[in-house]
């Protein structure tokens, strides 16, 4: 154990003296930070404050939903200069590249369906007025003028409104497949275009308030799916905005800071404490610790000294390290991992969801009803404009309205109750995976434990043996060194009066107490036995050294969420990159017979790939980003909201609390959810099975498709209402 010089995201103030450094002018006036540790909006506004009295800052915004700051000042202000500031304030932060994640900022897409659904809505209303008049019995020119003037509202509406489902029809149709869109649009089409041939032939009937509802409806349920899918975004994407933008490359004895882009293989570099490594490396020169905790999964810093080897995104904490990239871009360790993400996430767009099943036996459905209902009349009657309109009524009262919220309507009643036991889902067919799940898979650091050390023998130390080591421990924010402070005040053990107290990087804190040396860190530097457990030492010179042991904390709920996966006959697996020994004691006080230790990325992603060939399905829950492509591969994923914000968004719902127990929620919830979405699409079916023989039939008028489809909807939004 070694203490670091600052906290994790610090410079050393005293690594640069002596060495003369150059800065290229950097053009970007706009910074952007990570927050994983935010969690209200009282640390919104703390955070904020601080950063807009910074004198260089002209404008600082916090988003808590994505966890990131995003500032904009002037040129020459860095990540650097904001991240002690945060430290400070004791929030956890992070530099993001700007011009990776800019992209993904703005929901163009739900502020364009969300114009669409205005315009709808608003159009209809009017037309619905228009039509009153005609339904109450208006005739000859008054009737047409209602008509005209019905129509001049509705073409241009539906042009615009209905844009998305003419879209995604076209596009299914050229690859030779139907979907739900495809009977929506030609029910949207056939009622403008009949209605509009009613119109011109002085027709008594118009089917353009039925159009413009069936639109207003859909858009409304489009809307709602996407509200529950906006929040995501590609974790591939947030990983590669991860590395670091800029970084320090020496130069004839010169430090020059330069864009990550411009590094190449052999480029000496330097990392200072609290840096992220740009790119994969061996060390030159200087000895620290690195964490390596989002990318391993190890609890602890491991220790670095020359010839050891580094990858990009992993934290430099103690000491300044000079070194010598192997591998830049592309080529590195993170971005690979990034690749076996997207990779991940393009198998996962495979599962068919509820909705796109019905779609395929509803459709063809549709089409072949209307299209028979065309040919019997006009069989029957020879009237081609009568056997239009019920073709056309046919395909508006079936009701591709209710089958089109059947879905969106459970999902966002039930993503406001989990909302409010602590989980965000932020896939639309999220619940419909949960619901099947019978393996779960818990990453160990961050998830299944809170990654925080906990003393567990101060009692077996003498009051001057804790008043040193206070004294010495409280100097750092190594991970050991915060727990050990932590018990001792709680203690109520007074720090001893040292002198001399200074850093040894990768090693420990030396000291004078009463003229004589003493440490606290590593157990080869204090000449002590390491054992099996994790552990920090004590050596006072001319005295024995004592042993400070540690486990990792659980984090709330831990041990009922195995107990009740078990219990329910679920297979529960403990999955980490941490060592065997460390892992083996978690899984023994759990409870969990299957586990795995020291799993990479790679080896993650293979096991969960493994479980669901064998037709398991697969929930993931984790943290890190070791864990981002099996949280992507996995049938379904959770992740805490300390997680790293790649692993939350490569997730499928957000624990938004400390504890695991609303995990147990979660699953109740999904297989209720599921139930009400089958109950839907029979309430559509029985509905249909009710309106299709009067539309055949002849007697379905504007009015009643209008109603009828009103109602549908109504009734089945009711019932996704009960899940509250």
């Amino acid at each position: 154990m070694t203490a670091t010089l600052q906290s994790s995201t610090m410079a050393c103030p005293g690594c640069a003296v002596g060495v003369q450094v150059h800065e290229a002018p950097i053009e970007d006036t706009r910074v952007m930070l990570s927050l994983p540790t935010i969690h209200c909006s009282a640390c919104i506004s703390k955070i904020e404050s601080a950063l807009n009295a910074m004198p260089n800052v002209h404008e600082a915004r916090v988003n808590l939903t994505l966890k990131r700051a995003s500032i904009e000042a002037d040129p020459d202000l860095t990540a650097a200069d904001l991240i002690p500031v945060l430290n400070d304030l004791g929030f956890e932060a992070h530099e993001l590249d700007a011009g990776t994640i800019a992209a993904t900022e703005t929901d163009k897409a739900g502020r364009a369906l969300l114009m669409r659904l205005a315009v709808a809505g608003f159009a209809s209303m009017n037309v619905m007025l228009l039509s009153v008049a005609v339904w109450s019995g208006a005739q000859d020119a008054t009737r047409d003028m209602f008509h005209w003037i019905s129509a001049a509202i509705t073409l241009p509406t539906i042009a615009f409104s209905a844009q998305p489902f003419f879209k995604n029809a076209w596009a299914a149709l050229r690859n030779g497949a139907l979907n739900m869109d495809v009977p929506i649009t030609l029910a949207i089409l056939l009622a403008a275009g009949t209605s509009l041939y009613e119109t011109a032939n002085s027709g008594h009937h118009a089917y353009f308030d039925a159009a413009l509802t069936l639109t207003f409806f859909l858009l409304a349920g489009r809307y709602l799916d996407h509200r529950t899918r906006a929040i995501a975004k590609s974790a591939a994407e947030e990983l590669v905005a991860l590395e670091v933008p800029r970084a320090i490359r020496i130069e004839r004895d010169n430090e020059i800071t330069v864009r990550v882009s411009e590094l190449t293989k052999g480029d000496m570099i330097m990392v200072r404490p609290g840096g992220r490594m740009p790119v994969d490396g061996v060390i030159v020169s200087g000895t620290s610790e690195i964490d390596r905790s989002f990318l391993t999964g190890e609890t602890l810093p491991l220790f670095a000294g020359p010839d050891t080897h580094v990858s990009a995104g992993e934290v430099n904490l103690t000491g300044p390290l000079t070194i010598r990239a192997t591998a830049v871009g592309e080529d590195t360790s993170l971005h690979r991992m990034a690749d076996l993400v997207a990779v991940a996430e393009s198998g996962r767009s495979r599962y068919t969801s509820l909705a796109d099943k019905a779609a395929k036996l509803y459709a063809p459905g549709v089409h072949i009803l209307s299209a028979l209902s065309f040919a019997g009349w006009y069989l029957f009657t020879f009237d081609l404009r009568m056997s239009i309109n019920i073709a056309a009524a046919v395909l508006i009262i079936t009701c591709p309205c209710a089958l089109g919220l059947a879905v969106p309507a459970v999902t966002t009643a039930a993503s406001g109750r989990l909302f409010r036991k602590g989980m965000l889902i932020k896939n639309g067919t999220a619940l419909e995976r949960l619901a099947k799940v019978d393996t779960v898979v818990f990453d160990k650091t961050g998830t299944l434990t809170q990654g925080a050390p906990q003393l567990t023998n101060i009692g077996d130390h003498s009051r001057h043996d804790l008043q040193v080591a206070l004294a010495l421990a409280e100097t750092s924010s190594h991970p050991l060194a915060m727990a050990l402070t932590q018990a001792a005040r709680d203690a109520g053990i007074k720090p001893a009066g040292l002198q001399n107290i200074h850093e040894v990087p990768g090693y420990g804190i030396e000291a004078r107490w009463q003229n004589r040396t003493v440490r606290l860190g590593r157990a080869s530097w204090v000449g002590a036995d390491a054992g099996a457990s994790t552990s920090a030492h004590l050596w006072i010179e001319d005295g024995n050294s004592a042993q400070f042991i540690f486990v990792d904390r659980l984090r709330d709920g831990a041990q009922s969420i195995v107990k009740a996966l078990q219990d329910n006959g679920k297979t529960v697996i403990l999955m980490s990159g941490d060592a065997n020994v460390a892992v083996e004691d978690l899984a023994n006080r759990l409870g969990i017979k299957d586990w795995i230790a020291e799993a990479l990325p790679g080896d993650k992603l293979s096991r969960i790939n493994d479980l669901i060939d064998n037709n398991a399905h697969v929930l993931m829950v984790g943290d890190g980003l070791n864990d981002t492509a099996a949280l992507t591969a996995a049938t379904v994923s959770i992740s805490p909201a300390s997680a790293l914000d790649a692993a939350r968004v490569a997730s499928d719902i957000v624990l938004l609390g400390k504890s695991l127990d609303p995990i147990s929620d979660a699953l109740i919830t999904a297989d209720k959810s599921v139930s009400r979405i089958k109950e839907n699409f029979r309430i559509a079916t029985l509905y249909n099975i009710i309106a299709v023989p009067i539309a055949i039939a002849g007697f379905a008028t504007p009015l009643a498709a209008a109603l009828a489809m009103s109602l549908s909807s109504i009734t089945v939004s009711l019932n996704a209402l009960r899940l509250k």
